[in-house]
């Protein structure tokens, strides 16, 4: 079992206008920087299991809680949450560690902000390892109006966008009850209700599947959101057709080496056309639902470490796993 009390203590850092709660592991292997990019709604302490291993495997290991999280900084400015704010924190974080480039492994939208960076930072990654979300292909339509045209103006997606404000209120209100609705294992994630998935969760008095967290481990997420609330959170999603904007003239091919670990359970759909804007790719598949690093941490433990140690780019099937 996890202790909580035993993650790193974190450090403040200046970087692009802004300041990074960072934590950190292996310090003394510097020179192999690695950074864990947490999603939404999360923290760095989603990769509790991760860090100690990596750091143990030579890592430099870099976890930041991203603009909007934690004790990090919380801009009012719904644009400040664009994608070219979220990687231009990273690669200043870069800067401040002295780093030309480092891997970049992301869950949920920090695998979104890790493709952000081999798109937008491309000199400044050496391989990206993503977790339940592939690389999302800009289409000709913005997002949410395409996101509404597929799922309907109920999605979570398109509600904090034409809602502003209302998931917000009632997910502060409802914190640890949302929070532990949402971290759940062993059944989809479906609404208890018709309606804008999070705001039943957040109201709902229990869920299905079972619990992801121990108490004290759901204690270190409920007290982080106590303190930035989760508006910082919902504005990445509210910059979506910003993204859309920011990436028509940005070449879509990712040439580096990649990973993408799925879980069979998650309700996100897998890419069926993922390598040819990622040529050099590998997919797994564990028998997780969408929490995959805190649902099964050993096996996705080792399956970044492994990959790691080969980059082999062959892409695997996941129906054949």
């Amino acid at each position: 079992m996890f202790d909580p009390n035993a993650f790193p203590i974190p450090t403040k850092i200046s970087v692009n206008d802004v300041e990074l709660e960072v934590f950190e592991a292996g310090h003394d292997n510097i020179g192999n920087p690695i950074v864990l990019c947490h999603g939404w709604p999360g923290h760095a302490f989603s990769w509790r299991y991760q860090i100690p291993a990596l750091a143990a495997s030579g890592y430099h290991v870099i976890v930041p809680n991203q603009r909007g999280y934690g004790n990090s900084s919380r801009p009012t400015d719904v644009i400040a949450y664009d994608l070219d704010h979220l990687t231009g924190d990273l690669a200043a974080l870069l800067d401040h560690y002295g780093y030309d480039d480092a891997i970049f492994v992301g869950h949920d939208w920090g695998a979104n902000v890790a493709w952000g960076m081999a798109l937008l930072h491309p000199k400044r990654v050496r391989k990206v390892v993503a977790l339940a979300l592939p690389y999302q292909v800009r289409g000709d339509v913005p997002w949410v109006e395409l996101i509404k045209s597929i799922l309907g103006p109920d999605n979570y997606m398109v509600h904090f966008n034409t809602h502003p404000n209302v998931a917000d209120a009632i997910l502060d209100q409802n914190r640890r009850q949302f929070l532990q609705n949402l971290y759940r294992k062993n059944e989809p994630l479906q609404p208890p209700e018709p309606g804008m998935l999070m705001i039943n969760l957040a109201n709902a008095k229990a869920a299905t599947g079972d619990p992801i967290m121990t108490d004290a481990e759901l204690s270190v997420l409920d007290e982080a959101f106590e303190v930035s609330g989760f508006t910082g959170g919902i504005n990445w999603y509210r910059n979506l057709d910003r993204n859309w904007h920011l990436l028509a003239n940005v070449d879509p091919i990712v040439p580096h080496p990649a990973l993408m670990i799925y879980g069979k359970r998650d309700v996100i759909p897998k890419s069926q056309n993922l390598s040819d804007f990622v040529p050099n790719v590998e997919v797994i598949c564990l028998d997780a639902g969408h929490w995959i690093q805190e649902e099964m941490p050993e096996e996705t433990t080792n399956a970044i470490i492994d990959w790691l140690k080969s980059s082999t780019g062959s892409q695997l099937n996941c129906s054949d796993m």
